[in-house]
């Protein structure tokens, strides 16, 4: 197999930890963790939508609709203010404790290591400094290049662009399962960022490898 030429790596729920968000509902709704996995199961809803739609509108704007429909279900009704502090808090999103250990010892072996996010480029880069890991990418790739989302070809292709290589030299992480298999599909080498411990997909190619850490990158 040919040498790794870089990884990339998914931005929300791979590198960051959005569960993070349920603190700041704890004092207005009674299961803060669910109101944020609706959030986050309509914001790709959306995604995925306007790609099916060929409607294009960028990850913020999607937040921000997928914030008001889960607050709808739970039945929230959110003031101007708390709504803007709820959407700023995806650019200050913690990095999972994996992350900047693994992303260190990558770096420090030589390799090139790439963001490729649904997020618009202000978000990514936001977020990245944010979580204090900005340093460790030579690459920051948003969807906003092609306006599409991912699992999209076109996306991946980003990658692939940037590094100037085979999909087959890069290996893509991400914790999402449909990214995974969509990734795979296209002919990435994938890690599956499995944190959870969910079932493997049953739709599409599978990943190279399935992780529980991002530690476990560096066991090639």
């Amino acid at each position: 197999m040919s040498a790794v030429a870089a990884y990339v790596f998914d931005l929300y729920g791979t590198l960051l930890d959005f569960g993070s968000l349920r603190e700041r509902f704890v004092d207005v709704v009674a299961d803060p963790d669910r109101l944020v996995a609706d959030w986050r199961a309509k914001q790709l809803s959306y995604a995925f939508a306007s790609s099916a739609m060929d409607r294009y509108a960028d990850f913020d704007t999607l937040t921000g609709l997928a914030f008001d429909y889960a607050c709808g279900l739970h039945g929230l009704a959110v003031e101007a203010g708390r709504r803007a502090d709820a959407l700023a808090a995806w650019s200050a999103l913690p990095a999972f404790p994996d992350a900047a250990e693994a992303l260190t010892a990558l770096r420090a072996r030589g390799a090139r290591c790439a963001v490729l996010s649904n997020g618009t480029a202000r978000a990514i880069a936001a977020a990245l400094n944010g979580a204090g890991i900005a340093d460790r990418f030579d690459a920051m790739l948003s969807v906003e290049a092609v306006r599409v989302y991912k699992p999209r070809s076109e996306v991946y292709e980003l990658a692939v662009a940037r590094y100037g290589v085979e999909p087959g030299r890069i290996v893509f992480v991400s914790s999402n399962g449909w990214d995974a298999t969509g990734a795979a599909e296209f002919g990435f080498r994938v890690a599956w960022c499995n944190r959870a411990g969910l079932p493997a997909e049953t739709f599409g190619k599978p990943p190279e490898r399935t992780i529980r850490s991002l530690i476990e990158l560096l066991h090639d």
